[in-house]
């Protein structure tokens, strides 16, 4: 499957490398989360290369994009703002994951006219992000912290620091990442964070990740078709029932796809169904 890749440079913040591919006119955009890259979409091209030409997204300080300034929301949405009218004439069907989802919902509420439909798997809720330093994921973002930006260091010998990492459970408990991530999904944390500026993880980790945003304020003012795909906290996912209902309730076109027993990553762990829900959502706008 041949890509084109490309640097787009930026007048205000660092140049961002997006690699596309597939066939028509329609534009799908993909953002990925903290700590990975647009490649981590992979696994879904197969079902949507020939839905639209689809665009993978680094965002700064990660991948082949250049490091930036800072790191808070406010500063990967800035960034998608001024690339996504560069990705084609059409309105855009983005795709965010994570981090991504956060930046393609408000990239619908501040660029409607841009905007086509919006797909947001597993956004981290301000509530969420609030409670952090009690959830498993503060220890994990810590370990990738440690492991980031070592370009001088082989992938294999990053992914057994990863594993051998300890992770503080919400009990109390500890145990090893190794024992929480298999061995692949390991490797491919590895190989990104190699390339990722550890800088990423401060304003994350600080809590100041969505300094100058009101979250739910801004989602508000969505009118495009949105699929929203969560899956549960108990297995790791990073949206509480109560805020994906809440969600669901201050969108008017929003259509909830709940992966009961699923964790964060939906688009590798669930590929075959996220595809599935993808086509029929994309058949119905």
């Amino acid at each position: 499957m041949p890509f084109l890749s490309r640097r787009l440079d930026s007048a205000q913040g660092p140049a961002l490398h997006v690699a596309t591919v597939g066939t028509g006119a329609q534009p799908i955009v993909f953002f990925h989360g903290v700590g990975r890259r647009g490649s981590t979409f992979q696994p879904l091209l197969p079902w949507l290369t020939e839905c639209g030409l689809v665009h993978l997204v680094d965002h700064r300080g990660h991948g082949k994009s250049e490091r930036g300034k800072q790191y808070l929301v406010a500063d990967y949405l800035a960034d998608a703002m001024e690339i996504l009218p560069r990705l084609g004439d059409r309105p855009a069907v983005l795709y965010g994951h994570s981090l991504g989802a956060l930046v393609v919902s408000m990239l619908a509420a501040q660029l409607p006219e841009r905007v086509r439909a919006v797909v947001i798997e597993d956004p981290p809720s301000p509530e969420f992000l609030a409670n952090l330093r009690q959830s498993a994921y503060y220890s994990t973002f810590e370990a990738m912290r440690r492991a980031a930006g070592q370009t001088g260091t082989s992938t294999s010998i990053v992914a057994r620091q990863l594993a051998e990492s300890i992770i503080r459970q919400p009990d109390g408990s500890t145990v090893r990442l190794g024992d929480l991530r298999d061995p692949v999904s390991l490797r491919f944390s590895a190989a990104c964070l190699r390339e990722v500026d550890p800088a990423v993880y401060e304003p994350l980790l600080a809590g100041r990740w969505l300094d100058g945003i009101d979250w739910w304020e801004r989602i508000a003012s969505i009118r495009c078709p949105v699929l929203l795909l969560h899956g549960d906290v108990s297995a790791g996912g990073m949206l509480p029932a109560e805020d994906a209902v809440r969600l669901a309730d201050c969108v008017p076109d929003l259509t909830r796809m709940h992966l009961k027993g699923a964790g964060h990553v939906l688009h590798w762990q669930h590929t075959g169904t996220i595809a599935n829900h993808l086509h029929a959502f994309f058949d119905s706008l």
